[in-house]
């Protein structure tokens, strides 16, 4: 209900970097001025009907969420993206505003959901990342063995993850920490259409690299460009760290260091691409960097650079977790699909059942009510006697 309630321009400039629109690209869109958006979104003057419903149209947010105050008390911290030197700020400020909506619809499952709790250990400043990466697999008893599923790992630990599309051919995850209501979440969104699934699974150790090694509130523009290549270069060698462990890897790969042919066996156990575990066994010594560049332009030649044997095999497994909860809660009658929507807008939270559903990783229709729902109202009428 939006009866006597104000336009909240903030609103306004979320669900336009939402959407991926510069000021001018949305006056464009909807026929005012740059200056009228402006004013609108610093709370200066109100659309007019018409102008509005061109908003709600163009930006796909619903009319209630232009009317609606934000009561959740978030603070949030860095967001660190697996991304290429071509991704623009409009597309990194996209990407931050949703990561947002995560959390909050996250917080709003927590209220019904037991999820699982963070269980990631502290950590001496002076250890290497080897060392790091150690420790966090002997805490998470996983010992030297091959890490089959990481997504099923975060999620146990209690590190959110989601898999949506990025929208962007330059963006392949990201994380970021949230403190919402005095409560600290870690959440990595995984690029849904971002290739193959060694590249995917390379992608999520990154991402916890950042939660174990780099601080969430840290402020990243002071930081220098060769800074934050280090910080990359750092998340880089965990995730490598992480999926290849040294001792046992050593052993698998000393076999047969320079046979391409023996890194596709390696390959389907190891779940890691053929790249990263050349640059892994240069690493550890096992492969010189002659040999190393030697094998690189092999790859090159037989095109594995672009597209690596098994890519098209491998399977990485979803998100579940939220996906699970929003289920959980629609199966056991907690809340339909049409109550969860009214329940997350009663906390001013109104959003579109398919922008939901991106969000969580839901399967398409989920949050549309079902027509069952409907068919199953059926008024009883008879023939006159």
């Amino acid at each position: 209900m939006i009866k006597n309630k104000k336009f909240n321009g903030k609103r306004l400039q979320i669900a336009r970097i939402y959407r991926g629109k510069t000021i001018v690209e949305l006056a464009k869109d909807i026929g005012v001025s740059k200056q009228a958006i402006s004013q609108f979104e610093n709370g200066l003057t109100s659309p007019q009907f018409d102008t509005l419903m061109n908003i709600v149209d163009t930006l796909k947010f619903p009319r209630e969420y232009f009317f609606q105050e934000d009561k959740i008390d978030i603070r949030l911290g860095n967001t660190y993206f697996r991304a290429h030197a071509k991704m623009t700020k409009k597309d990194e400020n996209k990407q931050k505003e949703k990561v947002k909506f995560i959390g909050k619809l996250y917080n709003f499952l927590n209220e019904y959901i037991e999820f699982p709790e963070l269980n990631i250990p502290e950590f001496e400043e002076k250890m290497s990342i080897e060392d790091k990466a150690i420790k966090l697999r002997e805490y998470w008893e996983l010992g030297e063995e091959p890490v089959k599923d990481i997504v099923y790992i975060l999620e146990k630990n209690g590190i959110i993850v989601t898999s949506m599309n990025m929208e962007s051919e330059e963006i392949d995850a990201f994380t970021q920490q949230q403190i919402i209501d005095n409560k600290k979440n870690f959440i990595i969104v995984l690029g849904s259409d971002k290739g193959s699934a060694t590249r995917r699974q390379f992608s999520a150790a990154h991402e916890l690299a950042h939660i174990i090694m780099h601080d969430g509130f840290i402020n990243l523009e002071e930081l220098t460009n060769e800074e934050i290549r280090n910080m990359e270069n750092d998340a880089h060698t965990f995730a490598a760290a992480f999926l290849l462990p040294r001792n046992a890897f050593i052993k698998d790969v000393s076999l047969y260091p320079t046979n391409l042919e023996y890194y596709k066996q390696l390959k389907k156990k190891w779940r890691t691409s053929i790249s990263a575990m050349l640059v892994r066994a240069n690493h550890l010594g096992v492969l010189s960097y002659n040999s190393y560049q030697n094998m690189m332009k092999k790859m090159s030649k037989l095109g594995w650079r672009k597209e690596e044997p098994l890519d098209d095999s491998l399977i990485m497994s979803k998100p579940t977790v939220l996906k699970r909860a929003v289920n959980i809660l629609i199966d056991n009658d907690i809340l339909n699909p049409n109550e969860i929507l009214m329940e997350l807008s009663n906390r001013e939270l109104s959003l579109p059942a398919e922008e939901i559903e991106n969000l969580l990783g839901l399967d398409k229709g989920t949050l549309t009510l079902k027509h069952d729902e409907i068919s199953n109202k059926i008024i009883e009428i008879s023939v006159k006697k």
